[in-house]
């Protein structure tokens, strides 16, 4: 069963959003609805879900701000807003999908279809990497390279690809985004210091001032303001 939570400041788009949701109560549940975005930040870490729908114009703390102000997540995100300016933000932030208020069902249905799909997979390559723990299998356009999480240093975003620097000097280029991976590494020595990188901190060399981190291969990664804290945290 897929959890999901609804975050929207209007309890008549909550309601709205909860009610056709409930077509679907065969693959997903709503298991927290929340109006207030401080409120939210203060549980949903705590909650295991699969998919946040998020409203976006909300006072004090927009959608794009709840998400920098959350820091590291392994849920999906699909944006539910009475605006079309923000596609563009949403894509960089990973958003599965885009619905335009009021929801039209058959675009609702045709996000739960995504969501569903994208569960499954994830479900199924945390699975497979339970397996072998130690190691990752990075299906690229050359072939399948097989490696050691530990030789992993930084894995970058580039548009729509992952880009995996090892401790060989290669890079390793595969066509899936930086937030799966974010899910497969969460539970290993790896943090996402950014929206366009992750660190495997056992390569942190020194946390410069600036914000800045220097590797172990002579890299340096811009740490997020809204990161810095949690990170100095895992460092100490």
């Amino acid at each position: 069963m897929i959890k999901a939570i609804i975050l929207d400041d209007e309890e008549k788009g909550t309601s709205l959003l909860n009610h056709k949701l409930a077509n679907f109560s065969d693959k997903l549940e709503v298991v927290a609805i929340f109006n207030d975005p401080k409120k939210a930040l203060t549980i949903i870490k705590n909650l295991d879900i699969d998919v946040l729908f998020l409203d976006i114009e909300m006072p004090k703390i927009n959608g794009f701000q709840f998400l920098e102000l959350l820091g590291q997540f392994n849920f999906e995100v699909i944006f539910v807003t009475a605006y079309d300016a923000y596609v563009l933000d949403a894509l960089r932030n990973d958003a599965l999908d885009y619905l335009m208020k009021p929801v039209d069902p058959e675009e609702l249905e045709a996000a739960i279809n995504k969501l569903e799909e994208k569960v499954s997979k994830k479900a199924n390559i945390q699975q497979n990497n339970k397996k072998d723990s130690g190691r990752l299998s990075l299906a690229t356009a050359e072939g399948i390279y097989y490696i050691k999480k530990s030789d992993i240093i930084t894995v970058e975003a580039m548009s729509n690809y992952s880009v995996f620097h090892v401790v060989s000097g290669n890079k390793i280029i595969v066509s899936k985004t930086l937030k799966e991976y974010e899910t497969i590494l969460s539970e290993d020595c790896f943090f996402r210091v950014n929206r366009s990188a992750i660190v495997n901190l056992e390569y942190v060399v020194k946390f410069r001032k600036g914000d800045v981190l220097e590797l172990a291969n002579g890299a340096e990664i811009e740490v997020s303001s809204t990161k810095k804290a949690m990170l100095l945290e895992k460092l100490a």
